[in-house]
């Protein structure tokens, strides 16, 4: 990934995308080419010696089955953001200026592990679950659904993990740009009812 040094993502950025981002795209190699696949997914800092990725797949689905040549690699995507000049302080100084994208992503490299055991993949939709539903006004539980529909899903589904060998993060949020430009991309972006992209801006800006 091409990173130029005032976009490389601080480890705090870095730990905000992989324990806060829904889902990623699980990318790997083999012998019928490249294969991918957008999964929710559980970042577990405790596995490994940088963590992993935890998620699962249909068992229809031949990704997990098929042999990975070299590493896997999950991309990690946070908010995205059309950014227009006309935002830009700078334009009215002296019109140089032109459109942009900001975003923030990872490209998390690793070694991929199949579950396909009960008790892994319980504890994994169990955890999946609760971290989404933490946020709804009732949060709903695996032990709603009756048990035997559940050990019905369980058994249509396979656990993979990306256990976290290096990482490439880049947080691309008009770090380059004055002051004055700034505050005009985050008064931009809050108009057009972008809170997270605004958001993030912010954090870039005050370095967290």
């Amino acid at each position: 990934m091409y990173t130029p040094a005032h976009f490389e993502a601080p480890a705090s950025a870095l730990e905000e995308l992989l324990r806060n981002s829904g889902a990623a795209n699980l990318v790997t190699s083999s012998q019928e080419g490249l294969l991918a696949t957008l999964l929710p997914f559980v970042y577990d800092p405790t596995v490994g010696k940088q963590g992993a990725l935890q998620s699962h797949m249909a068992r229809n689905n031949t990704q997990w089955s098929s042999p990975v040549a070299g590493e896997a690699m999950m991309i990690v995507q946070g908010a995205d953001a059309y950014i227009s000049p006309s935002w830009y302080a700078s334009k009215a100084e002296h019109g140089r200026v032109v459109p942009t994208w900001n975003y923030s992503v990872a490209h998390v490299y690793g070694q991929l592990i199949v579950h396909d055991d009960v008790e892994w993949l319980s504890r994994h939709v169990r955890q999946l679950s609760d971290q989404h539903e933490a946020a709804m006004p009732r949060p709903w539980t695996v032990d709603e659904a009756p048990e035997k529909f559940i050990a019905g899903q369980l058994r249509a589904i396979v656990g993979v993990e990306l256990v976290i060998t290096r990482v490439e993060a880049k947080t691309k949020l008009s770090q380059n740009r004055s002051a004055d430009d700034v505050e005009g991309v985050i008064a931009g972006l809050r108009a057009r009812c972008d809170a997270a992209s605004a958001a993030d801006v912010e954090r870039a800006r005050t370095g967290r």
